[in-house]
């Protein structure tokens, strides 16, 4: 067994979730290349100016605009919300308030209150064997 370590290296899309920013939307050489984790690493710590816009300005994948309104990823298929949004376009999802939205808010909302509830739960269980 040789003790020399080799980079690990992983697949652009992989690097792109990892970054919360959308593949098709990050440079040619960043979606065509493979990235090492130095790489991946220097690009969180110090991330050039064409990571910073996708960010600010997206388009954003999936699971940042179910962050960003508050919804489920399931969510906004429901509400027919499939492609990657730009942050104007959350924005004025926002703004709109449509129906299916706010559903979704409130399904969400209860998400985590039945979490919460069930982690309490199970603290209290915890501790009431100690």
């Amino acid at each position: 067994m040789s003790s020399q370590q080799t980079g690990q290296t992983m697949k652009p899309a992989t690097a792109a979730k990892k970054l919360g920013v959308y593949l098709p939307a990050t440079p040619a050489d960043f979606q065509d290349g493979v990235v090492s984790r130095a790489e991946l690493n220097e690009l969180q710590a110090n991330p050039p100016e064409w990571l910073r816009e996708l960010r600010r300005t997206g388009p954003h994948p999936r699971p940042v605009v179910a962050a960003k309104l508050g919804v489920s990823i399931a969510g906004l298929a429901r509400g027919g919300v499939t492609e990657a949004l730009t942050t104007e376009q959350i924005e004025a999802l926002k703004d709109e308030r449509p129906e299916w939205l706010e559903k979704e808010r409130a399904t969400q909302a209860e998400v985590r209150k039945e979490a919460t509830r069930i982690k309490n739960l199970r603290k209290e269980q915890d501790a009431e064997r100690d």
